[in-house]
């Protein structure tokens, strides 16, 4: 599901903050800049799951259809339309035991190998925690994922915190510590502890049989004090494309993209001045 990006940060000097991380769906990201990558280039990209897998029949309906030219699955188009991850939800028990759910989420190292797999952990202890902006229909929750094995051996009774109902852009920052396991399951993990061993970012929807409704992600970001969401501002910035030529106002720089190949690119340009991205098409 690779989307191509070019880090202008390396080849400018002004290289991101592992640290920290910012993402805004306003902003036309595809994926999320976790900074820890494990290689694969599959960390943060967006997905979404649900109960199925336990007889539910929850589902979420998009409100374009999905896709781009590596994953027939991809939400760069439902992030175009909406300035986030939106769309309408119908939870369905189906012949499950416990409450229907759906979920979005995004793997904070990626999988196993470029391809698929399982999602591998790494720690994001920097992060200081996580800042999400969402409405919702219905109570949700943010989850931390913490890779198929540990979370089977903990329950699933992963470490989360609420998020209320909210029908306007609501933002919440829980550092790790806020994060809390219900108390059911039959291992434990402190929200410090997963975040040390974090494989996945989840929001999730989890509610009675037969509830509707509808949600938006519109930003997520780092707790850190060093979280570059508080730098120069989109306006500052802006990237325009001459040829092979790409130059920046606002940080007086240029690009030469002469080697690169023909297609659609995500150029994003961080560091502790700026934080930046577009959309830029190369023929």
């Amino acid at each position: 599901m690779k989307n191509k990006i070019l880090t202008a940060a390396a080849v400018l000097a002004a290289a991101s903050l592992a640290s920290a991380f910012s993402w805004s769906g306003a902003s036309g990201e595809y994926f999320v800049n976790t900074g820890l990558d494990n290689g694969t280039e599959t960390a943060g990209y967006w997905y979404s799951y649900a109960d199925d897998a336990d007889g539910g029949l929850s589902s979420v309906t998009w409100p374009v259809p999905l896709g781009n030219e590596y994953s027939t699955q991809a939400l760069d188009p439902v992030i175009d339309e909406c300035g986030g991850v939106c769309g309408t939800f119908t939870l369905n028990a189906g012949t499950l035991e416990y409450k229907p759910f759906i979920g979005i989420g995004f793997n904070v190292a990626g999988t196993e190998n470029p391809d698929g797999g399982a999602a591998t952990t790494a720690d994001a202890t920097a992060w200081g925690g996580i800042c999400i902006t969402y409405t919702v229909d219905a109570p949700a929750s943010l989850e931390l994922g913490l890779g198929d094995s540990k979370d089977a051996s903990i329950g699933y009774d992963n470490p989360f915190v609420s998020l209320p109902k909210a029908s306007a852009a609501s933002e919440v920052c829980t550092p790790w510590s806020g994060f809390k396991q219900a108390g059911w399951g039959k291992g434990k993990v402190t929200g410090d502890e997963a975040g040390a061993a974090l494989a996945a970012v989840k929001f999730k929807i989890q509610a009675a049989d037969g509830t509707t409704g509808s949600f938006n992600i519109s930003a997520v970001s780092s707790v850190s004090g060093d979280a570059i969401k508080a730098v120069a501002p989109a306006s500052a910035v802006k990237a325009s494309l001459s040829g092979r030529t790409l130059s920046f106002a606002g940080i007086k720089s240029s690009l030469d993209l002469s080697s690169i190949d023909a297609g659609v690119y995500m150029v994003r340009v961080a560091g502790k001045s700026v934080d930046f991205s577009q959309k830029i098409i190369l023929k």
